[in-house]
């Protein structure tokens, strides 16, 4: 089994965090991988690794990173593949992060998403495995509507708490 998602971790850190990203993937049945390489203490590890990715079957990279977090940068300029940055909160609660991640410079593109939004990662690579496999793609609806039923089962629950001022 070849992976089709890799999660890459700037620290050993960050794997608090990115558990959830890994959990996401392995309940949609997703194949993966999990390394730690840093842009500052791995760099030649992290080019080998972002070369190599895809000729591994590799088809998203997931790459966490904090404080100065250029490790998904740094992965994005030796590959084509979609990187998805994940923003740790590790000092100025996030922010530092999450500028790094999201300020790249025209045709380095990555995709951020919220400081330590691990889950919301796993997610988006799922939708971009997703348009091009049909199963994956069934998986991810099924997911969505249990999303939906859960807000159902909200209010239904919402609706038996009274208030004397309560008008729903």
């Amino acid at each position: 089994m070849n992976p089709k998602v890799s999660i890459i971790m700037g620290s050993t850190s960050d794997w608090p965090v990115m558990e959830k990203a890994a959990k996401t993937l392995d309940d949609f049945g997703i194949p993966f991988e999990i390394n730690a390489l840093s842009a500052h203490r791995t760099p030649e590890k992290v080019e080998a690794f972002a070369k190599t990715a895809s000729s591994r079957g590799v088809k998203v990279i997931i790459a966490a990173a904090g404080m100065a977090a250029h490790l998904p940068g740094v992965i994005a300029a030796f590959t084509a593949l979609p990187v998805i940055g994940v923003p740790i909160k590790a000092s100025l609660d996030g922010m530092d992060s999450l500028l790094a991640i999201v300020q790249m410079p025209p045709g380095i593109p990555v995709a951020t998403v919220g400081i330590n939004g691990a889950q919301n990662a796993a997610l988006l690579a799922t939708q971009i495995l997703a348009t091009g496999d049909a199963e994956i793609a069934k998986k991810f609806d099924e997911f969505k509507v249990n999303l939906e039923q859960k807000i159902i089962e909200a209010n239904l629950e919402f609706s038996k708490i009274e208030f004397k001022h309560k008008t729903n």
